[in-house]
C-alpha cells in the first residue's frame, strides 16, 4: 500500500544531513523513483551513481525541493521536505551538470548576483567573493567575462558560487563532465577541502574512477536503489577490483 507524503520532525542531534525513507515519484503510470531509502552523514562525500534514466536526476530534484514527491518522507539539513522547503533551500547549494553561470557577466558580477539572491549582506558578500576567488587563483580575473575563461575554471567558479552562502549540503550533478583529468583532480581537491569543513557533498558522476573518491556510493537502476556502501564494500560484494567493474557487473547481471 502506498504511503502518503509524510511530514517528519526535525531531529537537531541527528548525525545525518540527509534522511530519506521510501521516497517515491510517479509521473502518471511511470515510476521514476521507487521507494528509495538511505541516509547521508554530515560531512560525508556520497556518490550517487546510475545509468541515464535510472532516476538520479529526479531524486536529486526532490531532495532540492524542485519536485514534490508522490510518497515517502525525507529530512534535508534537519528540515522536513514536505513543509520546510524554504529552509532547505537556504541550507543547500546546487551545481547543475550544465554550466549555469552567465557568460555575458564578469566573474565578480556572477558571484555578486547569486550572493545577492541568497541575501548575503553587501560588505560580507564582497569579502566572501574575493576570498573564494583567491582560493581559486582567480582574484586577478574578477573583471573578466565568464565566456572567456576555460571550462575547468568555469566549473570551479560554479562550485565556489554554490558555496557562497555557506550551505550545509551541496548537490553536484556531474560537476566534472567534459573537463580534462588534471582539472578533474583539482576539482576533487576542492570537494575534499569542503567536506573537511563539515559540508556534506552529494555528487553524481559518470566517471567510475571518481566514485572511488567517495566515502560511500550508491547505484540506482530503474528507479530503485540497488547497492549502497563504501567502495571497498561494494567491490568485495561484487568480487570486482574497481567500481567500474562493479557497475558493469551490476548493470549486465
Amino acid at each position: 500500500m502506498r504511503l502518503p507524503f509524510q511530514h517528519t520532525n526535525i531531529v537537531e542531534d541527528s548525525p545525518y544531513s540527509i534522511e530519506v525513507k521510501e521516497l517515491t515519484k510517479q509521473f502518471g503510470d511511470f515510476t521514476a523513483v521507487d521507494h528509495i531509502s538511505f541516509n547521508v552523514k554530515k560531512g560525508e562525500i556520497f556518490g550517487f551513481l546510475g545509468a541515464n534514466g535510472a532516476g538520479k536526476t529526479t531524486a536529486i530534484r526532490m531532495l532540492c525541493t524542485l519536485l514534490m514527491p508522490t510518497s515517502g518522507s525525507a529530512r534535508i539539513a534537519g528540515y522536513d521536505l514536505a513543509k520546510e522547503s524554504k529552509m532547505i533551500k537556504r541550507n543547500i547549494g546546487y551545481m547543475s551538470q550544465k554550466f549555469s553561470l552567465y557568460d555575458d557577466l564578469t566573474v565578480y558580477e556572477n558571484m555578486q548576483l547569486f550572493g545577492t539572491i541568497y541575501g548575503i549582506p553587501k560588505k560580507e558578500l564582497k569579502d566572501r567573493i574575493f576570498s573564494s576567488l583567491k582560493m581559486l587563483e582567480l582574484e586577478n580575473k574578477y573583471k573578466t567575462l565568464v565566456y572567456s575563461i576555460p571550462l575547468g575554471w568555469k566549473q570551479k567558479l560554479a562550485f565556489a558560487t554554490a558555496m557562497l552562502h555557506r550551505p550545509k549540503i551541496v548537490f553536484l550533478d556531474e560537476p566534472t563532465s567534459g573537463v580534462d583529468p588534471i582539472v578533474r583532480r583539482e576539482f576533487w581537491n576542492l570537494i575534499y577541502e569542503t567536506a573537511a569543513q563539515g559540508v556534506t557533498i552529494f555528487v553524481t558522476t559518470h566517471y567510475m574512477d571518481e566514485a572511488e573518491y567517495c566515502g560511500r556510493i550508491s547505484i540506482m537502476s530503474h528507479g530503485q536503489l540497488k547497492l549502497i556502501g563504501t567502495p571497498t564494500e561494494l567491490k568485495e560484494q561484487m568480487e570486482a577490483d574497481s567500481i567500474e567493474k562493479v557497475f558493469v557487473k551490476f548493470v549486465v547481471r
